[in-house]
């Protein structure tokens, strides 16, 4: 850390980082980062879909600007400290000859750039894992006291960004088991767990509901290779562009002669193949991979210095790179020059458009955890995602945000037609309905509980429960239930509609944190003879039924 910087780092260092400033003020959010300030909104030691590092971001940013930079302030300063430190762990005294080069393979790299200025979960996880790459390098040259403490706090920081960073440690780990010899290791192991507590107690507290989703009632469809493990191979070339056949020869080339090399090398291919396995699972998004840009980022630059053919063509095609991002980047802000239709277009003015017809009314989203806080951030007005059965659990499902709507004229808001009292066109084109509701009520919290495994049989008898968690009792009136059944990928093929008796017939409503039996009989599937899961949901007022319990697994 004690040799000075070239004048010419600084300076292009200098000019990303203004260029993310000015991307980040121009460009309207894109519906992830809506969903994210909405998380920033109720500051928590977790959220549904992600640890809350992502909302400490989007905190701190809005303390210093407001509006879109005010949400991705600290991802132009991680992503520049990114740089900044990845150029520090490289340890080679020619690098000061390539400056130019080493941000020509840096910028050129598709998502990278992407997560420059966009504030998502990926933006502290790239800037933690090239942070635990510096720290771990300086850790195995000089295991102290001092070093473990830093490395645990990283990984702390680390584990607080996203889930996946659990294969960051993991794979770094498994280059050096020496380490589970070392106290000091043992000593930053044992301070990142002390750090992620409040993480862990907050799972607890909400019933595991993140792992429970995305490892156990998450949708899946069957195996498509074209979709699926040819989509990876196709995501592993987006991550470079043109690029991409000298960084992997790079990587291919590289020996692993020192620890740290062994580690970079060990992240790589760990994560590679994991996701490579998976992809015989699920479809393999392309920001799971990203990670991998990072160390790739010290191989090849220290193999570019070593390689004259690499170097020349990594340069070439990464300038070519360099300006189809510059140009698809002033398309994000200005849309007659974007080749496609993006998500940051016409937002801001739908939104527009439905505060002047509505004003202040809330406004409640049929199945869109997107566009909810989207039209929060942008019109101000209490928003709301009604999730039903046809869509999926999300932080609308365990946050206060259905509290706010109740009992109000509210616009309710979807893509059908019917019954609609206003039309919003939207800048693709399509049309998105709003029907007036004078005295809106929703009860999407309800529990539905069976025990597993359920014996399943046509017109055979089942029992459930009905768990009422909010402070106030529910007319059982209001309530109509269904039963969905499920493949083995948890796909919903069949939803009936069920009567189901309650174990006392007397009673009429059901008490705050109450619970209620009911007994129903199985109704013959329509589409699926032999459904693997099961699902009671429940309609409250007329709505379309709720995700109101788990998946049951069937016999």
């Amino acid at each position: 850390m004690k040799s000075k910087l070239p004048r010419i780092f600084i300076i292009l260092l200098g000019i990303g980082f203004l260029i993310n400033l000015l991307q980040s003020y121009f460009t309207p959010l894109i519906f992830d980062e809506a969903y994210y300030w909405h998380f920033a909104e109720n500051m928590s030691w977790g959220y549904f879909d992600h640890p809350p590092m992502v909302a400490l971001l989007i905190k701190i940013s809005s303390f210093f600007f407001d509006g879109e930079l005010g949400i991705r302030f600290m991802s132009c300063i991680l992503s520049t400290a990114t740089l900044f430190i990845l150029w520090k762990t490289i340890d080679n005294p020619k690098k000061k000859d390539y400056v130019v080069h080493f941000f020509v393979l840096a910028y050129s790299m598709t998502l990278l750039n992407a997560y420059g200025f966009f504030t998502l979960p990926d933006t502290p996880l790239l800037f933690f894992t090239s942070l635990l790459l510096y720290v771990y390098k300086r850790f195995i040259e000089k295991p102290t006291l001092f070093w473990g403490l830093i490395m645990g706090i990283t990984m702390a920081g680390l584990m607080y960004s996203k889930y996946h960073a659990a294969l960051v440690i993991i794979f770094i780990l498994l280059s050096n088991l020496k380490l589970v010899f070392n106290k000091y290791a043992w000593l930053s192991v044992f301070v990142a767990l002390l750090c992620y507590i409040p993480h862990f107690i907050w799972l607890s507290q909400n019933e595991f509901v993140t792992i429970n989703y995305h490892l156990f009632d998450r949708p899946n469809d069957p195996y498509d290779f074209k979709k699926y493990t040819l989509g990876y191979f196709v995501n592993l070339v987006a991550l470079f562009g043109l690029t991409f056949p000298w960084v992997y020869w790079a990587l291919f080339k590289t020996k692993a002669n020192d620890k740290f090399t062994r580690a970079l090398l060990f992240l790589v291919y760990g994560v590679l193949i994991f996701f490579f396995i998976s992809s015989f699972n699920r479809r393999i998004q392309t920001q799971w991979i990203i990670v991998i840009s990072i160390p790739l980022i010290v191989i090849v630059f220290r193999f570019m210095m070593e390689n004259e053919i690499v170097k020349k063509w990594i340069y070439r095609m990464g300038l070519v790179n360099i300006a189809i991002i510059l140009y698809l980047r002033i398309g994000l802000v200005y849309e007659p020059m974007s080749p496609i239709y993006y998500e940051t277009h016409g937002n801001i003015e739908l939104a527009k458009d439905v505060k002047d017809r509505v004003g202040d009314m809330p406004l409640v989203f049929e199945n869109s955890y997107r566009r909810a806080p989207m039209f929060a951030f942008y019109s101000g007005n209490n928003t709301y995602s009604l999730n039903n059965e046809s869509y999926r659990l999300n932080q609308y499902s365990i946050d206060d945000s259905e509290s706010k709507v109740q009992h109000q004229r509210i616009l309710y808001l979807s893509g059908r037609a019917s019954d609609a009292d206003e039309t919003f066109t939207k800048s693709d084109g399509g049309n998105m309905y709003g029907r007036y509701i004078d005295n809106f009520e929703s009860f999407r919290k309800l529990k539905t509980l069976m025990e597993e495994p359920v014996d399943f049989k046509v017109g055979q008898e089942q029992i459930f429960q009905l768990y009422n968690p909010y402070d106030f009792p529910i007319d059982l009136n209001k309530l109509k239930f269904n039963v969905a059944y499920m493949t083995d990928f948890k796909i919903v093929r069949d939803k009936l509609p069920i009567k189901p008796i309650l174990k006392n017939p007397t009673i009429t409503s059901i008490g705050a944190k109450d619970t209620l039996t009911y007994t129903f009989k199985f109704p013959k599937p329509v589409e699926l003879k032999d459904p693997k899961y099961v699902r009671i949901g429940v309609m409250e007022n007329g709505m379309n039924y709720g995700i109101n319990g788990k998946n049951a697994k069937i016999k």
